[in-house]
């Protein structure tokens, strides 16, 4: 197979990075994530993992990936895959808005790209939160991590994360 790479933006700062998919190790995901593309959404800086960003969007799969490829400490670099159901992220105490934002009955996928060291995916509430790496950032990683700083400090709001094809 050729190798498949998506372009990955936080559009407002007009700064980009590609990645390649990692098609050996979960062909699944990759597959799915690739017919669906473009995909994207308000971005968030992750209260968690700590240096993430993600962006929240319809499930798209005809089924849910398998847990391929998974971690709980994601490096810099790594583009990964999480499925929640309603209630694991529809409260308001997950930040996003006075009011839930996610459908009774509707599942939600978090896109996630890490840029910096030090993750652990262990949320407090719910325990271990594995996440399928399905790409890896070759190419603007320095860039995109300076623009993850600066929303991290200078905040997300009108910022929205894509994930196209390259």
């Amino acid at each position: 197979m050729t190798d498949r790479f998506v372009d990955v933006s936080l559009d407002k700062r007009g700064v980009r990075c590609t990645a390649k998919l990692l098609d050996d190790l979960a062909p699944i995901t990759c597959e799915a994530v690739w017919q669906a593309l473009p995909l994207g959404g308000d971005v968030y800086h992750a209260k968690y993992a700590r240096n993430e960003i993600y962006a929240l969007v319809e499930p798209f799969a005809a089924q849910e990936p398998p847990l391929e490829n998974p971690t709980v400490t994601p490096i810099p670099g790594d583009l990964c895959y999480f499925s929640f159901s309603d209630t694991q992220l529809g409260t308001a105490s997950h930040g996003y808005g006075p009011k839930p934002t996610i459908q009774p009955g509707q599942g939600v996928v978090d896109l996630a790209l890490f840029y910096e060291r030090n993750n652990l995916l262990l949320n407090g509430d719910t325990g271990w939160v594995p996440g399928i790496v399905w790409g890896t950032v070759v190419e603007g990683l320095d860039r995109m991590a300076e623009a993850c700083q600066d929303l991290w400090r200078s905040g997300a709001t009108g910022e929205t994360l894509t994930f196209r094809r390259a």
